[in-house]
C-alpha cells in the first residue's frame, strides 16, 4: 500500500517522465520530419511541466504585493522558475517555427517530408555526378 501512496504523491515526476519518453520515442521512431518536431515539442512540454511543478509551493502566494503586503519571503512562492520556463516556451516557439521554415524548404526541395525519402534521394543524386 505504501508504494501506491508513494506513487500518487509523486504523479508529476510520473506524468513529465511519460511525456518525455512518448515524445523522445516519436522523435526517434517516425522518419516525418513534421511528427519528430511534434515529438520534440511532447518532449519540451515534459521539461515545462517538471520545473513548473517544482517551482509551486503549497500554501504560498505570488509574490504579488498590494497596498502594504507583507514583505516576508516565506509567504511567497519563487518567482525565478516561473520567468525561466516563460524564457523556454518563448525559445521552443521560436526553434519549432525555425524547423518547420526548414521543413518547408526541403518539401519544395524534395517533395516530400519523410526523412528516408529524402537520403534515398540524396544518395541517387550524389550517385549519379
Amino acid at each position: 500500500m505504501s508504494s501506491v501512496v508513494h506513487l500518487a504523491n509523486n504523479y508529476i515526476y510520473i506524468a513529465s517522465f511519460t511525456l518525455f519518453l512518448i515524445g523522445f520515442s516519436i522523435l526517434l521512431l517516425n522518419s516525418n520530419l513534421i511528427k519528430k518536431i511534434i515529438g520534440m515539442n511532447i518532449m519540451d512540454t515534459s521539461v515545462f511541466l517538471l520545473f513548473i511543478s517544482q517551482g509551486y509551493i503549497k500554501g504560498r502566494k505570488a509574490p504579488i504585493l498590494e497596498g502594504g503586503g507583507s514583505v516576508n519571503p516565506a509567504e511567497y512562492v519563487n518567482p525565478v522558475p516561473s520567468a525561466l520556463i516563460l524564457t523556454g516556451i518563448v525559445v521552443a516557439v521560436s526553434v519549432t517555427a525555425f524547423l518547420l521554415a526548414l521543413t518547408v524548404k526541403l518539401y519544395n526541395l524534395y517533395g516530400t517530408v519523410d526523412m528516408d525519402e529524402i537520403i534515398e534521394i540524396r544518395r541517387s543524386v550524389d550517385g549519379n555526378s
